[in-house]
């Protein structure tokens, strides 16, 4: 008994996506671009609200309870720390939200040549097992064949044999001279 080895080829499942690998990192792959897409996903988080609200808490509490004055009532320092906070946050999240959309055209892009792919795989599989079905029932049919003139032989056999019987018995039955 012979064992076939067979050759499967490894078939890279991402192999669409890699063409897009390059657009993983929001900003970059630098440290600051590191940095900068650490700081855009900490906005909004439970621990980034609390952080702020516990510090404005405590700025608003320091500045009303008469403990410091560097931020006098309409804490117009205050204010000038949000309007920061956003003039850096708003460019940062934009520009999170526009490379993340690049990213899903690529992902959307790599699944769809994907799918198209299997869609042809699929095609090639069904011509084939159509070529296989295709040949079997002409095997099928000369099966038939084969069988319907061994039928056919085996009923001449037959009917020679039995002719033969015949004219044997009758030539042994005849009187001899």
């Amino acid at each position: 008994m012979t064992t076939e080895t067979q050759t499967t080829a490894t078939v890279d499942h991402l192999r669409f996506h890699r063409a897009h690998a390059h657009l993983a990192p929001t900003f970059g792959n630098d440290k600051f671009a590191l940095r900068a897409e650490a700081f855009a996903r900490f906005f909004g988080t439970p621990m980034f609200l609390g952080a702020q609200t516990l510090i404005v808490a405590l700025w608003i509490f320091l500045n009303v309870s008469g403990i410091t004055h560097f931020d006098a009532y309409p804490f117009i320092l205050l204010n000038l720390a949000f309007s920061l906070q956003a003039a850096y946050a708003a460019p940062l999240i934009l520009l999170a939200q526009t490379r993340q959309a690049a990213r899903d055209k690529a992902q959307s892009e790599a699944d769809a040549q994907h799918r198209e792919a299997l869609a042809v795989a699929n095609s090639e599989r069904q011509a084939q097992a159509a070529k296989h079905t295709a040949q079997l029932l002409e095997l099928l049919e000369q099966n038939t064949r084969l069988t319907e003139m061994t039928k056919t032989l085996s009923e001449r056999i037959e009917n020679l044999t039995s002719e033969m019987h015949l004219h044997i018995v009758q030539h042994k039955n005849e009187p001899k001279v």
